[in-house]
């Protein structure tokens, strides 16, 4: 009898666990570039929003991946702690050498290395002061010029940066702070924050030395907003006129800075600072400082007296924006124009009494200022997803003021810069690119070039623009194309700062330092 085989023992079961469970991951993978999609190519919103949006769907990818990794990925607890570990390691080791420094225009966090130190320290070119004295020089005594406009006239620049770029007179730390310089003379003051200080300094305009300072306890500090004041100072004959970032108001003598009076504006008028601080440079006319200072029960325009500071009239109940009162003619009667919080608004000079509003928005930061297009008619434009209206403004027979909309656009979303018009044309930063609107109907000739939330300065049909990543660049815009001339690299950090063109210098500062530079003139002038 034969015998029969013996059956093979069975195995025991395997120690080794199924393979990783991958499906989990790509399903989020897959998941978080559908999303990037949708908010860059299918969603409607302002550039900052997709920002915000896309950086929240990546902070919770992270997040999902290392849940994944640690409970459902089916690996040996070793290499799922080991990996955790590392990421934890990275991140501490990523907080320890980099801190947050800013946000750019458009919300993107900026980290800077813990180590970096500033390195920036006062020169002046002698060699250049020696060489060539004849500087042409002219006054440039507030926010956006002379007339508070942003167009300049009375020089002619050169638009060949290759064969004459421009000299830096001299570079020098300032203090932080969003403010620009204000010029007289061979005067140039600014706003700078030291410590819990603000602190009004005077530099001479050709060296950088410092002429003289003042320093008062504010300080106005946010992570988002940053540092400082944010307001150009007011010159008017031999007084400077300064409003901070909490609302203290200051006059002194331009020669010596010496303080003449001081008012605190929103403790005076019952306001409080706004969410990124008071931005409104002051506005001085007929011998009185006009502020917004954002009080209710008729206290959100007031004026001052520039002499003694006594308060002269006050007007309006509304917030105040981030913008900065100005004086335009609409139906042959002069008017005081302010962007609140929520509302475009014109005072009488005279008495401070509101003539008009028109709402605006819903509460969003309001900067830019209204442009004066006819004799009747009033170009405003804001960011934040708002856009550009053309107003048409009228007085009846009665006496009573009207704005009604002639046209609005999405096609010029100024948020922190000032648009200039030249002709039928406006130019400016649409959400951060340059951008041409036709008045005439609102349409949008073209846009290119993304320069960030930078300033500009347009001067004999020019525009030297202060991009934001720290750039001077040149352009010469046509209802056609932008024109980009030549461009300089002047600081290697963000630049919010509005520049100040003094004749043929031109001033330019961040929240860490200043620099002056001597644009090329035109060889044949008057062509």
């Amino acid at each position: 009898m034969s015998e029969q085989p013996t059956p093979p023992s069975p195995e025991p079961p395997s120690s080794q666990p199924a393979g990783i469970r991958w499906w989990p991951f790509y399903l989020i993978v897959l998941l978080f570039a559908g999303f990037q999609v949708w908010v860059w190519f299918g969603l409607d919103v302002q550039r900052q929003d997709k920002i915000m949006r896309s950086l929240g769907a990546g902070f919770l990818a992270v997040v999902l991946v290392v849940l994944w990794w640690l409970l459902y990925s089916r690996t040996r607890w070793k290499p799922r702690l080991g990996v955790f570990a590392l990421v934890l390691v990275v991140g501490v080791g990523v907080g320890s050498l980099f801190r947050f420094r800013t946000v750019t225009g458009d919300l993107m966090p900026v980290l800077e290395p813990r180590w970096r130190q500033s390195s920036v320290t006062a020169v002046t070119d002698t060699n250049l002061l020696a060489s060539a004295p004849g500087f042409v020089l002219a006054d440039f005594p507030q926010f956006l010029g002379p007339d508070r406009r942003v167009n300049l006239a009375g020089i002619e620049l050169s638009r060949d940066w290759h064969q004459q770029p421009p000299r830096q007179l001299w570079r020098r730390p300032v203090g932080a702070g969003w403010s620009g310089f204000a010029v007289a003379g061979k005067a140039a003051v600014t706003l700078e924050q030291d410590g819990d200080n603000e602190v009004v300094a005077c530099y001479d305009l050709l060296t950088g030395e410092p002429r003289w300072r003042h320093a008062y306890a504010a300080r106005y500090d946010t992570p988002v907003g940053g540092l400082g004041p944010r307001t150009v100072p007011t010159i008017v004959g031999d007084r400077v006129v300064t409003l901070g970032a909490t609302g203290v108001l200051n006059c002194f003598t331009l020669a010596g800075g010496r303080p003449l009076w001081t008012v605190d504006i929103l403790a005076e008028n019952g306001a409080s600072v706004p969410d990124w601080g008071l931005a409104g440079s002051p506005l001085v006319h007929e011998g009185r400082v006009i502020v917004s200072a954002g009080g209710s029960d008729g206290r959100s325009l007031v004026a001052y007296d520039l002499g003694t500071g006594a308060r002269h009239w006050s007007g309006g109940g509304a917030r105040a924006g981030y913008s900065a009162p100005t004086l335009g003619v609409l139906d042959g009667f002069e008017q005081v124009l302010i962007f609140n919080q929520n509302a475009v608004a014109a005072h009488d000079p005279a008495d401070g009494r509101v003539l008009w509003e028109y709402p605006w928005g819903k509460g969003q930061p309001h900067v830019a200022l209204p442009i004066v297009v006819s004799s009747n008619t009033l170009f405003v434009s804001s960011g934040y997803g708002i856009g550009a209206e053309l107003l048409e403004v009228r007085r009846d027979a009665a006496g009573k003021w009207s704005a009604e909309q002639v046209w609005r656009s999405i096609r010029m979303k100024a948020k922190f810069t000032n648009v200039a018009r030249r002709g039928d044309f406006i130019y400016g930063l649409d959400d951060g690119m340059l951008a041409c609107l036709d008045l005439n109907d609102g349409s949008q000739r073209w846009k290119e070039g993304r320069y960030g939330h930078g300033q500009m300065i347009m001067v004999d049909g020019l525009v030297i623009l202060t991009a934001e990543d720290g750039g001077i660049v040149l352009l010469e815009p046509t209802p056609d194309a932008p024109n980009e001339l030549a461009r300089i690299e002047a600081f290697d950090h963000k630049q919010w700062n509005p520049p100040a063109l003094a004749g043929q210098l031109l001033l330019v500062r961040t929240d860490r330092e200043a620099a002056c530079y001597r644009l090329p003139l035109l060889q044949n002038p008057g062509r």
